[in-house]
C-alpha cells in the first residue's frame, strides 16, 4: 500500500521483522506505535523518500512481523530486546549509523536503542511520549483514566487477550478514537490495515506483552539508567490536544534526559503522523 517501498522480511537473533525501504540518502528508520502497523507513516513516509532513505517496518509482535510467545519475564518483549532488532536490521540493510524517529510504543524503543547504542543514532525524535519511568512515577487518576490500556494489557495472560479477542476490531477502534481528536483522520485503507493486523489473536498476546515489559523489565532497565543522558540532537513532538501535551511539561521533562533537546506541540490528539501530517512532516524533515 506504499508505492515504491520494496518489501522484505529480514531475520533477527530473535524475530522475523517486516520491512520497507524506499528513497535515496541519509538512513532514517521510522518505528510505529500501539495499535497500529508501519502503515501509520503512510502520508509523511512518501514525502520523506526525497530526501532519506526510508525504513519503515513492523515492530516485534505487531503487524507482520513474527511474534514469540512471552516469555514469564516477558524479555522478550523489553525495549532492550526490541530495540536490538533494529540495530542488527539497518546492520543488514548496510547501515551502522542512523537516523531515527518513534511513535508511542516505537518512541519508547527509540529511546532505549539510543541509550544502549549512542553511536548509532545520529538523531533522534519521539512522538507524544514522556518515559516511560516518569509515566510510573506520576500515576495519578488522570493519567490511569487517560491510559487505562496501560493497566488492563498488563494483567496476566491471558485475562486482557481473551477481553480483547471478543472483539478486538471494537476494542482497536475505540483506541484510536478514544485518543485522537479526528477519527476521519484514519483514512479506509489504514483502518483495514490496523484491523486486519490486530485481529490476529497472536498480535493481541504480543502487544500485551509489549506493555507487561514496560511495566517490568523496563523499568528495572531504566532504572539503572536514571543517570544516563541522550546525547545526540534530539527533537520531541507532541500532540497539544492528547493526555501528554495537557498533563505534562513535556518539554521540560525530556531536557533532564538529554544533552540537546528542543520540540514543540502540534494542533492534534495523540497520532500526529496522521491527524496532522503536513506539521508532523514539515518538523521531521527540518530536524533531519
Amino acid at each position: 500500500m506504499l508505492t515504491n517501498f520494496q518489501q522484505k522480511i529480514i531475520d533477527t537473533t530473535e524475530a522475523q521483522i517486516n520491512t520497507f525501504t524506499a528513497g535515496k540518502g541519509f538512513p532514517l528508520l521510522l518505528l510505529h506505535g500501539y495499535p497500529q502497523t508501519h502503515y501509520m507513516w503512510h502520508k509523511i513516509a512518501p514525502r520523506l523518500v526525497e530526501d532519506f532513505t526510508v525504513i519503515i517496518a513492523d515492530l516485534r509482535g505487531y503487524g507482520d512481523s513474527s511474534k514469540p510467545q512471552g516469555k514469564p519475564d516477558h524479555s522478550n518483549y523489553s525495549k532492550r530486546a526490541m530495540a536490538r532488532d533494529w540495530v542488527e536490521i539497518m546492520s543488514q540493510l548496510g547501515y551502522e549509523e542512523f537516523y531515527l524517529v518513534g511513535h508511542d510504543r516505537g518512541a519508547r524503543v527509540a529511546h532505549r536503542l539510543t541509550l544502549d547504542y549512542p553511536e548509532k543514532v545520529k538523531k533522534l525524535a519521539v512522538l507524544d511520549i514522556i518515559p516511560t519511568y516518569d509515566l510510573y512515577q506520576t500515576t495519578d487518576k488522570e493519567f490511569a483514566s487517560a491510559y487505562y490500556h496501560w493497566f488492563f494489557l498488563i494483567q496476566p495472560y491471558p485475562l486482557p487477550e481473551t477481553l480483547i479477542g471478543a472483539n478486538p476490531e471494537y476494542f482497536l477502534r475505540h483506541c484510536l478514537q478514544s485518543w485522537s481528536k479526528d477519527f476521519s483522520a484514519f483514512t479506509p485503507d489504514a483502518l483495514a490495515e490496523y484491523i486486519r493486523c490486530f485481529s490476529d489473536p497472536a498480535t493481541i498476546h504480543a502487544t500485551c506483552e509489549d506493555y507487561r515489559a514496560g511495566a517490568t523489565i523496563d523499568l528495572i532497565d531504566d532504572e539503572a539508567d536514571l543517570a544516563k543522558k541522550i546525547t545526540c540532537p534530539f527533537l520531541v513532538l507532541w500532540g497539544e490536544q492528547g493526555i501528554i501535551g495537557r498533563k505534562y511539561d513535556v518539554l521540560e521533562i525530556w531536557k533532564r534526559k538529554a544533552i540537546a533537546v528542543k520540540g514543540n506541540a502540534i494542533n492534534c490528539g495523540h497520532f500526529l503522523p496522521e491527524e496532522a501530517p503536513e506539521e508532523t512532516y514539515s518538523a521531521i524533515r527540518e530536524f533531519f
